[in-house]
C-alpha cells in the first residue's frame, strides 16, 4: 500500500520560508510523478509543484514559479519543497501525492499558514 508522509508545515510571516518533506513508501514502481497540491479555505486544490521520476521534468504553478523549488532524494524516495519569500495567500493545506499511471495516492496534509 502506497503511503506519502508530509511533514514541515507550520506558521511563519510573510517574506519567511518553510521547507515540506514527503516521504514515500509502499511501493515498487519506479515511474510516476510526485508532488504537491493545496487547498486553501473556500477554494478549490490547486497544484503547485511536481517532479517526474522517469525524466525529471519538473512543474511549477505561476503563482509560485520562482519562490519555490522542488527536488526530490531517490534513493529515499522523498521530495521536498523549498518555500521562500512566502505570502499570506500561500496559506493553505498542503498536499503531497504520487501519481502513476491513472492512480493517484495522497497523504494527509500538512498545513501552512503565512501571516502578514
Amino acid at each position: 500500500e502506497v503511503q506519502l508522509v508530509e511533514s514541515g508545515g507550520g506558521l511563519v510571516q510573510a517574506g519567511g520560508s518553510l521547507r515540506l518533506s514527503c516521504a514515500a513508501s509502499g511501493f515498487t514502481f519506479d515511474d510516476y510523478d510526485i508532488g504537491w497540491f493545496r487547498q486553501a479555505p473556500g477554494k478549490e486544490r490547486e497544484g503547485v509543484s511536481s517532479i517526474s521520476r522517469s525524466d525529471g521534468f519538473i512543474y511549477y504553478a505561476d503563482s509560485v514559479e520562482g519562490r519555490f523549488t522542488i527536488s526530490s532524494d531517490n534513493a529515499n524516495n522523498t521530495v521536498y519543497l523549498q518555500m521562500d519569500s512566502l505570502k499570506p495567500e500561500d496559506t493553505a493545506l498542503y498536499y503531497c501525492y504520487l501519481r502513476n499511471g491513472h492512480e493517484d495516492y495522497w497523504g494527509e496534509g500538512t498545513q501552512v499558514t503565512v501571516s502578514s
